[in-house]
Parts: C-alpha cells; structure tokens; sequence
C-alpha cells in the first residue's frame, strides 16, 4: 500500500479558493454612507449589558473551543493507544491464520472483535481483503471500490484517520508480519459522538449562562443607574420650572436614597442638591434684594420729592414776590426761601454722595491712607455726637496711648459717626452710649455699646446690607435711606478689617476691627 496524491491536490484547492474570495469580497461595493439609516443613539445600560454580554460570550466560546480541542485530543489519544493494542494482539494472533491464507472476513469470523473494528489483509502477491464488524456484530466485507479507496489512502506507517464511502470513519494502523501486511481500524463515531455531546453542553450551558448572565448584568445596571435617573428626573423638573421673575423656591431634590455619597453615581445626585440648595439661596438672595431695591428706590424717591417739592415751592415763591414789588419784607422773604433752597439740596446732595461713595469703594477707589490715630478720631466723633444728642448719655473710654491704624482718616471718622448717629437714633433718651478704643495684639478695636432696647433678631442677619432699616417707616427722624451702616461696612471692608454685631434687650454692641501700626509712626 502506497501514501496517494490526495493531500496535496487539497493544498492546490486551499490556494485556488482564496483568490475567488478575495476577489468576491471586492467585486462588492461598499454602501455608500449616505444612504446608511441614522439610528438613535444606544443608552449608557444598552451600551454597559452589549459590552459585558459580548466579552463575556468571547471569553466563553474561547473556553468551550479550547475544551472540545483538549478533550477531543485526550478522546483520539486514547483511541490511538487501543488502536495500538489491538493492532498488536490481532497481529499476534493473526500469524497462524496468514499462513493457512484466510481472508479479513475469515479471521473476524474466527477472531471475535468489538462492533467497529476494521481488519485489512494483504499476503504476497495476493491480493488484499478487508471486512469489518458491524454495530450487531456482523461481519461485512468491503466492496472493490471501498478497498480500493482504503488502500489508495492507508499508508506503510500509522496510525491516521480514513474515510471509508457507506461505512464511516476510522482511525487505522498497520503492521508487517512476515511476507503479509494487516491493517487495523477502529470506528470513530463514539469519538465524534462524545465531541458532539460535548459541544452541545458548552453550547447550552453558554447559551443559558448568557442569558442569565445578561439578564443579571441588566438588573445590577438598572439598580445602578437609578440614581442618575432621578438625577435626570429632577433636573428636568427644575428646569421646567419659572426662575427669572417673582419669589421662586425650588422644592426639587433627588431623593436621599439615591443621593448617597458613598456611591460614585449618589454623589452625583448629591451634588446636584447641593448645587439646587445654592441655587434656591441665591433666588432667596436675590427676591430679597429686588424688595430692598424697591424698598430704597420708594425712600430715595420720597427723599428726593421732599426737598424737590421745597426747591419748586420756595422758587415760584421767591418768583412771585420779586415779580410785584421790592419791598423790604419781600426781600426778606426772598432770602428765607433762597435759604430753604440751599438747604434742600444739600439734603439731595448728601443722598446722592453717599450712593456715589458706595458705588466708588465697591471699585476699590475713594481711599487716602495715611497714619490716623483712631483715639484722637473718636474723640472728635463724640465730640461731634453730643449736640446732636443732649439727651444720651455718652461715655468715652480711651487710653492714654494713641491707637494707630493705616487707613483714610475721613472715611474712618465717617464710620465713628454713623455708628454714633445710629445709637442715637434709634435708642430712646436717657440711653447711655459708651464708646471706647483699646489695641488688642494686632489689631485696634473700636467699640460702640449702648443700653437700648436692642435690634429686632429678624434684621440682625441683613442689618449691614444696602437699603436695610430697622424702621420700616420713612420717618426722617428714625427711618432713613438704608445707607449708613452699609456704608460703615464698605468702608471697614475697605480697610481690611471686621464690623460685626451682638445685640440683646439693654446690650447691643458694634465692634470695629481694623490692622494696627506700631505706636511709633517711625517704626
């Protein structure tokens, strides 16, 4: 028996096939990209399950592949190795029967062998025979076509796997004895049943662990991403709701569940409340200053129609007597109302110098600074008090050392006397106001205190903020613009320092507290 020429007439067919497919592939135009539908875009969970589905299902097949390989080989060695055996023992008992020159159906008929085993005899120059057991343990001789294919096929050497038409597939080996030659197969179809067994369990186990795989991984995705969808959820609410006018409150948060900070996706949800709380503050900040705005464009119209009203009044007054006679009485009358004029605008003029003060320290601008020593300063403010005030009791508490402080002397007198100005007015008489500097490590303190009946807790919080007034009426005696002690404050901040506020029935106290220079002006 001789190797035949099939293998490589295989190889040849294995070349000519690629270049057909390889001309298939191109003779077939791409579609163009225009005509491509546009599909909606794939959510984050589709996107998450498809990706952890098909690594998954990758991972997995390359394990059932590279199982069914390494048991299909631990399934043909063994088939080898009782190939081997059996091919020994035939050959062994085989000898006696060669010699008497039986046949391959004869020695089956007189060598019992399992259901699929294969015995192929040659004795020169005879020619050869074959038969093999069949699966009811007949015994069935090949016909000239099949032996002639089997030992077109079967080489000197073994074993290897042959395909006989009609009959199945075998792995074969062959072995001299003597003048004869024997080959002997064994079926293969248990080989290929159990690699068929075997890969249908992969296939159903990695099917079913796909499925359940897929269906767990789209739950643990969905529990996930529930807190960015009540993230989403709750923006879409806040965002259909009006927030550029009126008193705006925003109710909406994400729910504490799904705002845990211990979460990578909950301190989204955290943040965006917190993002949501600073919002709702800065509306509440700012419904709150549109009502002082109208609040002091209401004061600083009244303030301005005041001394308007006099101005126009007292001119056609003056108008009107120069227009009759130059009498001594309507000269006199002239010049009391020429009087009243000056005094109305200068009213206007200190309301509109101190809104163009406030506007020039929030740019940085309206400041001289020098040395100023700030006992010297509240003396001449208390001093400047009194008159205004003959029913308050004023005390000052200073020492004998000058407390220096780098800063606009004006400006800082302008603080010593609005803070006094507003003891005054806004206490009753016979309150005692104590005013006092003392230098505390590296600052100088300034301390305004009187024994009034306090400030109201409800305006303590905004009580430095523009157009804010203890007294909601527009009393010139006790209402005013709003602006003193914003201005107090704008002017302290200015100077880098603190005014703050501690206030109780018979205790309220104002604190001043600017950076203090050495008492030596040369130092």
């Amino acid at each position: 028996m001789t190797d035949g020429s099939r293998e490589p007439h295989h190889g040849t067919q294995l070349v000519t096939d690629a270049p057909e497919a390889a001309t298939a592939q191109v003779a077939t135009p791409p579609e163009p990209s225009a005509q491509r539908p546009r599909h909606a875009p794939w959510t984050l969970q589709r996107k998450l399950i498809v990706t952890v589905v098909s690594i998954t299902s990758f991972i997995l097949v390359l394990v059932g592949v590279a199982t069914s390989a390494i048991l299909g080989a631990v399934v043909e060695d063994g088939l080898t190795s009782e190939l081997r055996e059996q091919t020994q023992s035939t050959a062994s008992h085989a000898r006696t029967y060669l010699i008497a020159g039986m046949s391959a159906e004869d020695i089956l008929a007189k060598q019992p062998m399992r259901p699929g085993t294969l015995l192929v005899v040659q004795t020169l120059p005879a020619a050869a025979t074959a038969a093999y057991v069949g699966e009811d343990g007949s015994i069935v001789a090949l016909t000239d076509e099949q032996l002639a294919q089997l030992v077109a096929t079967v080489p000197r050497e073994g074993p290897l796997i042959v395909t006989i038409d009609e009959v199945g597939t075998f792995r074969v080996d062959g072995e001299w004895i003597g003048e004869s030659f024997i080959v002997v197969g064994l079926s293969r179809d248990k080989v290929a049943n159990t690699i068929a067994q075997m890969l249908t369990a992969i296939g159903l186990l990695t099917a079913g662990g796909l499925v359940l795989l897929a269906t767990a991984t789209a739950w643990t995705i969905r529990a996930g991403l529930a807190p960015l969808r009540a993230v989403a959820d709750t923006a879409a609410r806040v965002s259909t709701q009006r927030l550029d006018q009126g008193e705006v409150s925003i109710a909406e948060r994400v729910p504490a569940a799904q705002a845990d900070p211990r979460t990578e996706v909950g301190r989204v949800g955290e943040a965006l409340n917190s993002l949501l709380d600073h919002v709702d503050e800065s509306l509440t900040v700012r419904q709150r200053n549109e009502e002082r705005m109208r609040a002091f464009v209401a004061d600083a119209s009244h303030e301005l129609r005041t001394p308007l009203a006099s101005i126009r009044g007292y001119s056609e007054l003056s108008l009107r007597a120069l227009g009759r006679d130059h009498a001594p009485a309507t000269i006199e009358n002239t010049q009391t109302s020429l009087e009243r004029i000056q005094a109305q605008s200068l009213r206007m003029t200190s309301l509109v110098e101190d809104l163009l003060l406030l506007a020039r320290l929030d740019e940085g601008q309206e400041l001289v600074f020098g040395t100023v020593d700030l006992t010297r300063l509240v003396i001449d403010a208390v001093g400047d008090a009194r008159p205004t005030g003959p029913r308050h009791r004023w005390v000052l508490d200073v020492g004998d050392e000058p407390v220096l402080v780098a800063g606009d002397a004006g400006r800082l007198h302008q603080v010593a006397a609005n803070l006094l100005a507003n003891a005054r007015t806004h206490t009753p008489e016979g309150t005692t106001v104590t005013v006092s500097v003392a230098r505390e490590g590296a600052k100088a303190v300034l301390r305004v205190h009187d024994d009034g009946p306090g400030i109201d807790p409800a305006i303590t919080d905004e009580l430095f903020e523009r157009f804010s007034r203890a007294d909601r009426s527009r009393a010139r005696q006790t209402g005013g613009t709003g602006l003193g002690l914003s201005i107090a404050r704008a002017i302290v901040d200015a100077h880098r320092g603190t005014l703050t506020v501690t206030s109780s029935p018979g205790d309220t106290l104002f604190e001043v507290r600017l950076p203090a220079r050495p008492s030596d002006p040369a130092a």
